[in-house]
């Protein structure tokens, strides 16, 4: 919950004016009001849009809620889906992140599904019961075709805005262990396909190191993204590995 439309745009005109390098896919999650304007200012930039949540019904008496359609409309391509802080303060479940997820694929949208221990359950040793629930549950009914085209980003809650972060050993060990249940769910070759992207306290001198690892293919920025140059740094930090 950053930047008004103005901020926005105005983060949006500076990332598009930094030219990218064109082997990075960089997608931009601004607040809902400032969906629209920002999608004009990144049209024709490489920089795709995408919304941080959205209710799993197309229309109808969800007073507050917002819609794939309505997304669509606002020039989204991507949606983060059980982003851990929508898991821990609204109470989001496996069971409502995989109705949404059912619902953005049905209208044309590329989910982001996020799954993720809390300190806790890292500290019971519990991280890898936890993700593998997170992971079969939100992605319940899926067939292999549909999995090939999301995005799961694994971000460990105890790393999330806390400026720890997970060593990327300790990363890759999550993030092979969800590439592991995705070819039990799917089969290898869809497996391979899936994108699986690290979140928790990505900055520019931890990216190239996150992104050697083989299975990160990616990084959900939170807090560092909200600087210009700080993101723009990640984002040649990873096209550079």
């Amino acid at each position: 919950m950053y930047k008004n439309i103005g901020e926005a745009v105005g983060f949006t005109g500076e990332l598009k004016a930094k030219k990218l390098p064109s082997g990075c896919l960089v997608v931009v999650c601004p607040p809902y009001t400032a969906l629209s304007a920002v999608s004009g200012i990144a049209k024709g930039s490489g920089i795709a849009l995408g919304a941080q949540n959205m209710h799993h019904e197309s229309e109808g008496a969800y007073t507050g809620e917002v819609s794939p359609d309505m997304l669509k409309d606002s020039g989204c391509l991507y949606v983060i889906l059980g982003h851990s802080e929508r898991r821990q303060f609204f109470g989001e479940t496996d069971h409502g992140v995989n109705a949404k997820l059912s619902a953005a694929l049905g209208r044309g949208l590329i989910p982001i599904v996020c799954v993720g221990e809390s300190l806790s359950e890292r500290e019971s040793g519990n991280t890898e019961k936890v993700v593998e629930s997170q992971v079969r549950g939100s992605l319940a009914g899926l067939d292999p075709r549909q999995a090939e085209g999301i995005l799961v980003a694994y971000e460990p809650v105890w790393a999330i805005g806390t400026g720890k972060t997970a060593s990327a050993a300790d990363a890759q060990q999550v993030n092979g262990f969800i590439r592991g249940l995705l070819e039990e769910m799917f089969g290898r070759e869809a497996a391979q396909k899936v994108r699986i992207l690290y979140g928790g306290s990505v900055k520019p001198d931890n990216t190239a190191g996150l992104m050697q690892q083989p299975d990160i293919d990616g990084a959900l920025v939170g807090g560092a993204s909200l600087d210009v140059e700080s993101f723009a740094a990640i984002i040649h930090a990873a096209a550079g590995v």
